[in-house]
């Protein structure tokens, strides 16, 4: 092993360290119940709201994902979908949070699965069990998916055994999450968010200067056809541009579509101290996604550049996934102090996959523990077996995740824009109308859920391979769907019971 590779294990070691260290310590710290282990007590603050947010968010596809995408076919479809995005979630902080908020606390829902439930005075827990399947059958491969992305990141690096780095990977996520809940989330989502920024900022100066300045950069990625093009894709099989429609753009756009249904989004708008408080985390949370994502689509257009310039080897399918990684090991030739500051940007890497994965295994836990086991099954537990069966559903899903991401081919971005387009589809539209439509009712509610969830499937596995106007991104048609079906239904079926409206009128004014 190389000085280099050396200082680069011994900063993520310290790094990982940390993190179980700082993650323990909170949980010592928390309140033991059920509403201090899923929501930390509703007592956090405007900043660590808005960048648990984001940082739960902006999973590795931030740091591989996009800057792959980028690298691979130009600026297109990775802007549109930065957009998107960027759009979503000050849609989502501007509409929801402070909706959400009021109306959880007078419910007592800590979970998504019980404020929907609650929200519709269900006496048989049927949309809390719906909710709570969906939760499990989405989150588990979008948690693979992010230990895939560790266990790629350490067998590049130091050639380490996948499956080794996977499990390494899981463990740590698992000892701070099971031992702190979301105290213990949010706060490590707060300091990830920050090192995968400064990440972000050293890769891309770096990557300019190995290119041999902006303007190298610039004058390379006019050479490709299309490239910079938010009209055209590059294809790198013909060295051409192709056309990039607008069913393209929507449908890429579209994914703005699923921050309304993303459960492990939703309960930081839920576990804020005080709804006024949300208008200063909207603001925060928009700026940092803007510049993130914008640094992340630049990341891969130098990445190129600096492949031109023979710094990196060209990269090519799910490799240009690595761009990061592989500017990050050019920079650690440099001397021990750039390798410890290459330690620190993979360190990001770590940073984005665990602020992600901690959050969806918390989500996934509580839909268990909490939603099917007390709710659904009807059976009780103490706070101390309440607070066991959470801890131990943790371990269960994180290893069932660990058998799903065997196989080291496997496609970050593909993988987490499946489970995306699934949490958006199945709740974003039950989200909105719970929120927003008096009339809606737990029959189309029910009935929204399961149109969207099972859409995702038709429209991905069915539909979009036909090709043409049909190659849209499945959460776009679903979500359509999925709102269609809970109109229809919910018409068509008696209005909700007195009480129901009238909590809905007094919480919505």
């Amino acid at each position: 092993m190389t000085t280099a590779q050396v200082c680069i294990m011994a900063t993520i070691i310290v790094y990982l360290c940390l993190v179980i260290f700082t993650g323990v310590m909170i949980g010592r710290r928390s309140k033991k119940s059920a509403e201090g282990f899923y929501l930390g007590g509703r007592g956090m603050g405007p900043l660590v709201t808005a960048m648990s947010a984001e940082a739960s968010d902006m999973s590795s596809y931030l740091l591989m994902g996009i800057p792959g995408l980028a690298y691979l076919s130009g600026v297109a479809d990775a802007s549109w979908t930065a957009i998107g995005l960027a759009a979503g979630t000050y849609l989502n902080f501007l509409l929801v949070a402070k909706r959400l908020r009021r109306y959880s606390v007078k419910l007592d829902a800590i979970t998504i699965p019980s404020f929907i439930s609650k929200r519709y005075g269900e006496k048989k827990p049927v949309i809390m069990c719906i909710s709570a399947l969906i939760i499990l059958i989405f989150f588990v491969p979008y948690v693979a998916s992010g230990l895939a992305a560790i266990g790629k990141l350490f067998n590049s690096l130091f050639g380490w055994d996948y499956m080794t780095a996977v499990v390494i990977g899981a463990v740590v996520i698992i000892s701070y999450t099971s031992v702190g809940g979301f105290s213990a989330v949010a706060t490590m989502d707060l300091i990830q968010s920050i090192i995968m920024t400064i990440a972000l900022a050293v890769i891309v100066a770096f990557g300019i200067v190995q290119a041999g300045g902006l303007g190298a950069v610039l004058d390379h990625a006019r050479t490709l056809p299309g490239f910079l093009s938010f009209g055209e894709t590059y294809n790198v099989g013909t060295n051409s541009a192709e056309p990039y429609g607008l069913i393209r753009i929507v449908s890429m756009m579209a994914w703005g579509l699923g921050y309304f249904g993303m459960p492990h989004i939703l309960v930081r708008f839920m576990a804020i101290r005080n709804e006024n408080e949300l208008k200063l985390s909207r603001r925060i949370a928009a700026v940092w996604v803007v510049l993130s994502m914008g640094v992340a689509v630049f990341i891969g257009i130098v990445g190129h550049a600096v492949s031109a310039a023979g710094r990196i080897p060209f990269l090519e399918g799910s490799a240009t996934e690595t761009v990061i990684v592989q500017l990050s090991n050019l920079l650690s030739i440099f001397g021990i102090v750039p390798a410890i500051v290459a330690g620190c940007i993979l360190a990001g890497i770590l940073a984005a996959t665990m602020s992600t994965a901690d959050s969806q295994l918390l989500a996934a836990s509580s839909a268990f523990s909490e939603n099917l086991v007390q709710d659904v099954f009807g059976i009780k537990l103490t706070q101390k077996q309440t607070m066991l069966c959470a801890r131990l559903t943790v371990v269960v899903i994180a290893i069932i995740a660990m058998f799903l991401a065997s196989d080291p081919d496997s496609n970050v971005f593909q993988i987490v824009s499946f489970a995306w387009a699934g949490f958006g589809a199945a709740f974003g539209p039950a989200m909105l109308c719970a929120l927003f439509w008096k009339r809606s009712n737990r029959q189309g509610i029910m009935a929204g859920l399961v149109a969207g969830g099972v859409m995702i499937f038709v429209w991905k596995f069915q539909v979009r391979p036909l090709g043409g106007v049909w190659d849209i991104y499945e959460l776009l048609p679903a979500f359509l769907v999925a709102l269609a079906a809970i109109v229809v239904v919910s018409l068509v079926t008696p209005e909700p019971d007195a009480d129901v409206a009238r909590t809905f009128e007094e919480y919505n004014r």
